[in-house]
């Protein structure tokens, strides 16, 4: 991943989000707020779940690979966004601008993927429940997360193919906050049609087709549902809406974004944002707060955290 033997640069300027020195102090407080936030609430999950055996069950392995996964989305270009902020100069290296590119779309495909998994979790725990454990096995969750990441790294790996070696003699000023295909391509000195087609083809189609399948899935559980309503429907359609509002907040942004490639309005770099921040800072809540499941689990978590603070303070006392 060289850049091509015929670049004449070996860094782009990041244009950032704003000039003003009020604006970036803002932006910093803001951005650092719900970076914390994010990380915490995610890594929060993946330890709840790991540490309490009630739920020890395929949607909350489930949901514990999403928080991971969220922990990367989040940092992947976030913490150099927050960095830049103060930096006059907001530059990236040619080889740090692939590998970005590399990072966000594996994490981003794997995700993608992921939110599939989840929905034909719901759709074998609801419409077939008889049969849920048998064939939502550990074994089976394993190998549809392999299987997510070996097609996250795929969707990564297939773009990068035809714009690793892509001649770059300036200009070099990229208006954006971080990396990414469409911009990337348009700062090469050579015919990018076919390329920007390919890009559009390749996250924006596939973007679109996922988000239309995802939701006709969601549609089909729902009927189900109301169809066959009893005690637990509450609680079905509870964990139904959440998954759908975090599928809205995921492919949005990257539908918007990428079906139109080459976007000018100011509102590119929101979405940007919103894609990689407040997405992942959402998901936490929208999972904890609306399922009582994971609620009661954090206080025994807490409990047992200050439990052994209480041990550990009566045992130094001595």
């Amino acid at each position: 991943m060289d850049g091509g033997n015929h670049s004449l640069v070996s860094e782009f300027l990041l244009l950032g989000l704003t000039s003003s020195w009020e604006m970036q102090i803002l932006l910093f407080l803001f951005f650092t707020m719900f970076y914390v936030a994010s990380m915490l609430g995610n890594l929060l999950i993946v330890f709840t779940i790991i540490s309490d055996n009630h739920l020890h069950s395929p949607m909350y392995f489930l949901l514990a690979n999403l928080s991971f996964i969220d922990t990367g989305v989040s940092s992947t270009a976030t913490p150099k966004m927050i960095y830049d902020l103060f930096r006059k100069r907001k530059v990236i290296s040619l080889k740090g601008c692939i590998t970005q590119m590399f990072f966000i779309h594996t994490i981003g495909g794997t995700e993608m993927v992921l939110l599939i998994v989840m929905a034909y979790d719901r759709y074998i725990a609801i419409c077939k429940p008889l049969h849920y454990l048998t064939i939502m096995s550990l074994r089976s969750c394993i190998f549809l997360m392999a299987v997510a990441w070996t097609i996250g790294l795929i969707h990564s790996v297939a773009q990068l193919a035809f714009v690793v070696n892509l001649p770059f003699c300036g200009p070099n000023k990229m208006d954006s906050f971080y990396c990414d295909f469409p911009r990337f391509i348009k700062l090469a000195c050579v015919d990018t049609y076919r390329l920007e087609f390919l890009v559009t083809a390749n996250s924006g189609f596939i973007s679109v087709g996922t988000f239309f399948i995802l939701i006709v899935s969601y549609i089909f559980i729902l009927v189900t549902v109301h169809q066959h309503s009893s005690g637990g429907s509450n609680k079905a359609l509870s964990t139904l809406s959440a998954h759908i509002t975090v599928v809205v907040f995921f492919f949005g942004p990257c539908i918007i974004v990428y079906v139109w490639p080459f976007p000018t309005l100011p509102i590119d770099k929101f979405l940007a944002i919103f894609d990689a921040l407040i997405t992942p800072f959402m998901n936490p809540i929208i999972y904890t707060f609306r399922n009582k499941e994971m609620k009661a689990a954090m206080r025994r978590l807490f409990s047992k955290v200050l439990s052994l603070k209480e041990r550990s303070g009566n045992t130094s006392s001595f």
